[in-house]
């Protein structure tokens, strides 16, 4: 059975910022509650063909995974793959302007869990309140972070 969790959030900043820190794995650790530690595999900067390794706290279990960059359009859509261990992935990123200064980011997860099919929907759940709590963490730094708007003219 596959699992497919697709998560949307609007964060008051500027397409183009929001995208730069997202899809800066530096970042991952700041905003991805389960994330633990990522390591450049390839050098920097970041590029299709690029590989990263994840270290993760998941359900209780340790995962260690090296993510391969497949796409990467800046301020649009950012693609990483993974093929290792019981749950071969592929995650997207994907961001679009809403209103003025705003930004609808959507995170994608799918993949094919290997060796526990039965525990596939409770495992979905997690997986969407994880993606929940790491959007709105990742709200919550860009929009602290953010200089004070002033009003827009009537």
């Amino acid at each position: 059975m596959a699992v497919d969790v697709k998560t949307e959030i609007v964060i008051e900043r500027p397409c183009a910022e929001v995208a730069a820190y997202a899809a800066d794995p530096d970042n991952a650790p700041r905003w991805y509650v389960n994330i633990k530690s990522v390591e450049w595999v390839t050098p920097a900067p970041l590029r299709v063909g690029s590989r990263l390794a994840f270290v993760a706290q998941f359900l209780g279990r340790r995962l260690a995974y090296t993510y391969e960059v497949v796409e990467h359009i800046p301020a649009a859509r950012f693609v990483m793959r993974t093929a290792e261990g019981p749950f071969p992935m592929e995650t997207t990123y994907a961001w679009e302007a809403v209103g003025e200064g705003a930004t609808r980011m959507t995170l994608r997860n799918r993949g094919e869990p290997s060796g526990f099919s039965k525990l596939v929907a409770p495992f979905m759940a997690a997986m969407e309140r994880a993606n929940r709590a790491d959007l709105a963490r990742l709200k919550a730094l860009l929009e602290r972070s953010a200089p004070a708007r002033s009003p827009s003219p009537q």
